[in-house]
């Protein structure tokens, strides 16, 4: 049957509580650092070219904003969503659960009904060759307990959940689960459709997560350290007023 719905629920509070509390700030707390132009690797050629291409003109302004948007929509918080998604995956497994050791929760497929053993891992990107093995020794030892207490699990039973992306973006090393080991790999949409019987429930979260910005509202703070980078002697030095 599928999730109940105040399990469902709970995910999501869980995921927006974990994003809120240990992306967003660590974000903010590392965007409020940018005001310091010793924070930026800068080569001067190309962030006045991307000044330009950016706002139509190199002034300290534009500048400022040529260092800081990649910085603060790219690598900072991709960064911090990788290095914390253990803590989204345990609060899975707090409105999910498991028994089985080595594995990240146990549900019952709202596809084909049958009870999945699952490995939870981020996005279709994030394990790497000797991850391969590791995965596949956990699902061996659930097997081989499973056998001693005289509970066959067909290797379709156990799958690795991957929480975002697309099927078709999983790297080699999750394709070489399937076909070395001959064991499934689901992701995004399908994997959260599968665990709650939801089929839209990925884009709920998805929007739930995104709610977190909205409630921070960090753009008037992003328009003053923009202003603050943008007043420094050395973006001043670079910058071309028009």
């Amino acid at each position: 049957m599928p999730l109940e719905t105040e399990q469902k629920q709970k995910i999501l509070d869980a995921a927006k509580q974990w994003f809120r509390e240990r992306i967003a700030q660590n974000h903010i707390k590392n965007t409020e650092k940018l005001v310091d132009p010793k924070q930026f690797n800068i080569n001067p050629f190309l962030t006045v070219y991307f000044a330009n291409f950016l706002t139509g003109n190199s002034n300290s302004e534009s500048i400022a904003k040529a260092l800081l948007f990649p910085r603060v929509l790219g690598t900072s918080i991709n960064t911090s969503f990788g290095q914390n998604m253990q803590g989204f995956i345990s609060a899975i497994q707090h409105a999910v659960g498991s028994t089985a050791s080595g594995m990240d929760i146990e549900f019952t497929d709202q596809i084909d009904g049958r009870k999945k053993y699952c490995q939870l891992k981020a996005g279709p990107n994030t394990i790497n060759a000797d991850d391969v093995k590791t995965i596949a020794d956990h699902f061996r030892s659930v097997r081989n307990l499973s056998r001693t207490n005289n509970l066959k699990i067909p290797n379709d039973d156990m799958i690795v959940g991957v929480l975002y992306g697309e099927k078709e973006d999983l790297s080699g090393h999750y394709r070489r689960i399937t076909k070395e080991y001959d064991y499934e790999v689901v992701i995004g949409k399908d994997f959260w459709h599968r665990l709650t019987g939801d089929e839209n429930f990925y884009y709920k979260l998805i929007k739930t997560i995104g709610l977190v910005a909205t409630e921070v509202d960090f753009s008037q703070d992003f328009e003053r350290i923009v202003q603050a980078l943008a007043a420094s002697k050395t973006i001043q030095s670079l910058g071309n007023p028009d």
